[in-house]
């Protein structure tokens, strides 16, 4: 008898520390994933419209592209760049600037220069994981020159209502932008409105149709159709190019002709 019970005793201290040991593995484990864990983008390219979503918490993204615009025969090139933060689930900020404008003059001369810069800071109302309200409060710095851009600062409030249904993602966004220059006769208040519709086709694959148009009183309206195609080949890295027709029916000539872009969404690390 005594033999069989430290036989027990020996099997039930050996059963102890092997699943101590299990346990130290796991958690050993667990720790890694976290550590290794992969932490998908938030693209708000390749549209006009943003998402009412944060980019994840703590992760800086950065997303750039190039787009060439032709209006009335002259063509202007611009190097489009925006960074991401957000802080939590529900707050955000957003650096964005055009950094680089080309443009040809009316003596037919190229420039090459800076543009102005955007600052935004975002709030999330997430309602649960098909639907999101979002508002952006920004300005728009006139770190280009004249000829480049505003030469005063541009205020802009953004209202946005993100949703999906399935493969579908629809971002409606609706803006009301003070400018800080204006022509006599000419409304310093400016609207804009952007509806754009997405469609998953793979993990990789998926598409964008967007309409967007702006109105200023006293001032030509401006709309334009937008078309793009985007490729994700992993999680954290997605590439986009498209289109941009712009609509000009009656008063609608504020608009590029047509326009080309193309662009990529990566993330930059872990700043927390």
């Amino acid at each position: 008898m005594m033999k069989i019970q430290k036989q027990s005793s020996f099997a039930l201290v050996a059963a102890i520390l092997f699943c101590g040991s299990a346990n130290m593995h796991v958690a050993e484990a667990a720790e890694a994933s976290e550590a290794n864990e992969v932490i998908p983008i938030t693209p708000y390219r390749p549209s006009v419209s943003n998402s009412a979503q944060l980019s994840a918490v703590g992760q800086l993204e950065l997303e750039i592209g190039g787009a060439a615009d032709t209006f009335q025969h002259q063509r202007r090139y611009t190097l489009p760049s925006l960074f991401k933060l957000a802080f939590s689930r529900e707050w955000g900020v957003l650096l964005g600037s055009d950094a680089l404008v080309s443009e040809r003059n009316e003596q037919g001369r190229r420039q090459t220069g800076y543009g102005d810069t955007s600052l935004t800071a975002k709030r999330a109302w997430i309602v649960d994981e098909e639907t999101a309200f979002g508002l952006e409060l920004g300005a728009l710095l006139p770190t280009a020159a004249k000829k480049f851009g505003a030469e005063k600062t541009d205020y802009t409030a953004n209202g946005i209502y993100s949703q999906d249904w399935g493969k579908w993602h629809a971002d409606f966004n609706v803006n009301f932008t003070h400018l800080g220059l204006h022509e006599l006769g000419v409304s310093r208040w400016q609207t804009g409105i952007a509806n754009s519709w997405g469609y998953t086709f793979s993990e990789e694959w998926s598409a964008t149709a967007e309409w967007s148009g702006t109105h200023r009183t006293g001032d030509l309206s401006g709309s334009q159709l937008l078309f793009a195609l985007s490729f994700s080949p992993t999680q954290r890295l997605t590439f986009d190019v498209g289109v941009t027709k712009g609509l000009r029916k009656g008063t609608n000539s504020a608009s590029a002709d047509h326009g080309f872009f193309a662009g990529v969404v990566v993330p930059l690390g872990r700043v927390f």
